[in-house]
């Protein structure tokens, strides 16, 4: 796995060098690696689209969900959409089970979201909480930080429940 990182990066590396010669390309090998690790870490931080593996941050049983839909965006969702997703991980006696279809609301996103005031938000991990067709919480519990954006989106229940509101 390091290898092929590290060849994938000197690839990288020639290809920004253009012509260079081989003995210049050799000595920038970690100019390579930190450029080829900056452009990976800025291409994770994207919409949660399909098939993005999401954290359940309350008590509702699951604890991963894979995205099914984005209800609303052509690109995916972002902070306080809600989506459609597959119960991946739960707990055994928890409300919801293994492979059910549920709904979610996005409350922590890894894409960056400008907030009015001209600074921006954003979380190391993407976290859902699970609602149900009305948009009420399935759980009783909201783990960890949330956003005050989803007062705007009309989901005040959540905040509500939240530990934390940032």
């Amino acid at each position: 796995m390091a290898a092929a990182f590290a060849s994938k990066c000197s690839r990288v590396g020639r290809s920004l060098l253009g012509g260079l010669g081989k003995n210049l390309s050799g000595s920038l090998t970690a100019s390579n690696a930190t450029v080829c690790s900056s452009f990976i870490s800025q291409q994770q931080r994207t919409f949660i689209q399909m098939r993005t593996v999401l954290k359940v941050v309350d008590n509702s049983g699951a604890k991963k969900v894979m995205c099914i839909q984005a209800l609303k965006g052509k690109k995916g969702a972002r902070l306080g959409d809600t989506i459609v997703a597959s119960v991946k991980e739960a707990h055994p006696n928890g409300k919801v089970k293994k492979g059910k279809v549920v709904y979610g609301v996005v409350v922590r996103a890894a894409m960056q979201k400008g907030r009015c005031d001209g600074s921006e938000v954003k979380f190391d991990d993407n976290a859902v909480v699970l609602v149900d067709k009305q948009g009420q919480p399935i759980g009783t519990r909201v783990f960890g930080p949330v956003p005050h954006e989803l007062r705007k989106k009309k989901h005040v229940k959540i905040l509500t429940l939240a530990e934390h509101i940032a």
